[in-house]
């Protein structure tokens, strides 16, 4: 979905018109218009506005361009599961259990590693395995580099 789209379909959501979306964020109708018409896209500012405003990603609105991953866990990362800074802003390197109210819940790799091992599905693979496996993944991730 392009940016065009994604803010006409949040600001219909929401039932406001063009005029009254513009004062929310402090741009003009006309410029809530170009965005919509696919004629111009928001500056980071108003992205940042927008979406605090429609409590959803800059990532969303901008139509989804990159798969975002946790940086910490290696999650996929969806609005729902997008972890925020204390002032509500979204924070889109980590996931709301690797982060929480500013903070990063696992100190250290082996504390997360311990998470995965003791949460592994009963499979084929031994404790030492997946500690194993996860420490090669995990270590690829911008979080353990």
């Amino acid at each position: 979905m392009d940016t065009k789209d994604v803010i006409f379909r949040l600001r219909m959501e929401r039932k406001l018109s063009q005029e009254e979306l513009a004062e929310k964020i402090y741009v003009t109708r006309q410029a809530v218009s170009r965005w919509e018409t696919g004629e111009t896209v928001p500056n980071t500012q108003t992205l940042k506005l927008l979406s605090e405003l429609f409590d959803v990603s800059i990532n969303t609105l901008l139509g989804s361009p990159r798969k975002l991953f946790c940086q910490c866990c290696g999650m996929p990362l969806e609005d729902s599961n997008i972890s925020r800074e204390p002032d509500g802003a979204f924070n889109e390197e980590y996931c709301k259990w690797c982060y929480a109210d500013g903070k990063f819940v696992y100190t250290d790799l082996e504390q997360l590693l311990d998470f995965f091992a003791a949460h592994m599905p009963s499979g084929e693979w031994t404790p030492e395995q997946a500690r194993a496996y996860y420490r090669t993944q995990l270590s690829q991730l911008n979080h353990w580099k």
